[in-house]
């Protein structure tokens, strides 16, 4: 692995990337100017043999899954995101989807007696889904399986909360914290650059309120992730002041388990016009993403939005987790064009999946403990 980066470092023709690599080498963290100039000038070989020397120095061949499953509470939204396939206006609601309370803990009674860790709770901001709905939603799964990690809302359906209820945002969070929210997941954030950000989700919670909400679940002691939408009309420079925004954060409350890149899907939605970034870029944007967020522990690829191949691929470019089973609960990417319209794998296909490029599979909770090491096991 070293000798790698010391081939890097020695074959490097700009004196930059040569700095760069040094760096890694040294555990030292790069500036917003060097990340640039990886975007400008690093080769997908020169960016992914970096990104992969740091995945392996963090966690060698470990690849992290989880068995969990999503509740999409509703698909009717009283925002509307140029980006989003999933959403339908509340105006418009006939067109969606609203789940009661008593219908979504059926779905988590579906699960009784399987080894599920996590129910993921996400979707639209429903005006008559509050915050009372919400905590007597987690009191009845956490009543039912009080041993279930409970991860749910993006800052934007909590922000809507917190201000219908004329709560702050600290308040607001102790009290879902206390009816059995236990992380967040990372969900909203998008692009945090104004310039970006008013043109493709103008109506809701900005960069500083995403921020906000993330930095009082740290403060109570909850972990949370965090994206980025990406490949769409932003900039490298848009993407760098968004991973900075994080990084500043994690180096204030060390609350982040993990980073996701959101690969921008076009099917229809208002953003129709824009291409998709080439599987080359995604790769190149997750390994930069590796380099620069030096405090983040993990780097995740969404397999639902990329695809189980490609996936696969991130796993040599800075990846160490591709998130869970999911069991075909989720629509938010399959409505939007992902390569998954069928999002669901068995434990023994994700097993497969990362030993097929000699990686160590390991199943893990949410918050990255271990619950079983598959690299040896065999399911025959």
């Amino acid at each position: 692995m070293t000798d790698t980066i010391d081939i890097l470092i020695t074959t490097a023709a700009d004196k930059g990337l040569k700095t760069i690599a040094q760096k890694v080498k040294d555990g030292k963290r790069i500036t917003d100017e060097e990340c640039l100039l990886l975007f400008e000038k690093g080769s997908l070989a020169f960016v992914g043999s970096l990104a992969n020397f740091i995945r392996e120095r963090l966690h060698g061949d470990k690849t992290y899954f989880n068995r969990n499953f999503h509740i999409e509470p509703t698909n009717v939204c009283v925002f509307s995101c140029e980006f989003c396939s999933y959403s339908r206006l509340y105006a418009h609601k006939e067109e969606g989807w609203e789940l009661s309370i008593d219908q979504m803990l059926d779905l988590v009674k579906a699960y009784d007696g399987k080894p599920i860790t996590e129910v993921h709770i996400v979707g639209g901001v429903h005006p008559k889904m509050d915050m009372a709905y919400f905590i007597e939603l987690m009191q009845k799964i956490k009543t039912h399986r009080p041993e279930l990690h409970v991860k749910a809302f993006t800052a934007v359906e909590l922000d809507y909360m917190f201000r219908k209820a004329k709560l702050t945002v600290a308040e607001g969070m102790k009290q879902l914290h206390d009816a059995g929210l236990d992380s967040l997941p990372g969900g909203g954030a998008e692009i945090f650059h104004p310039e970006i950000r008013d043109q493709i989700c103008a109506d809701k919670v900005d960069a500083n309120g995403w921020l906000a909400i993330h930095e009082a679940a740290h403060h109570l002691g909850m972990h949370s992730n965090a994206t980025m939408l990406y490949g769409h009309i932003e900039k490298f420079e848009h993407r760098i002041d968004h991973m900075r925004r994080l990084r500043e954060l994690q180096d204030k409350t060390g609350g982040f388990n993990t980073f996701i890149p959101l690969k921008f899907r076009n099917q229809d939605n208002a953003m129709s016009d824009v291409t998709e970034s080439t599987i080359t870029e995604d790769m190149r944007l997750f390994a930069i993403a590796r380099i620069y967020l030096d405090n983040f522990p993990h780097l995740k690829a969404y397999w639902p939005m990329l695809g189980r191949q490609n996936a696969q691929l991130s796993l040599a470019f800075g990846v160490n987790d591709i998130d869970g089973t999911i069991d075909d609960s989720t629509k938010i990417y399959s409505m939007a064009g992902s390569e998954e319209q069928t999002p669901v794998m068995r434990t023994e296909e994700l097993v497969m999946l990362i030993k097929q490029v000699n990686r160590k599979p390991v199943e893990r909770d949410t918050l990255y403990n271990v619950v079983k090491d598959y690299t040896d096991f065999d399911f025959k």
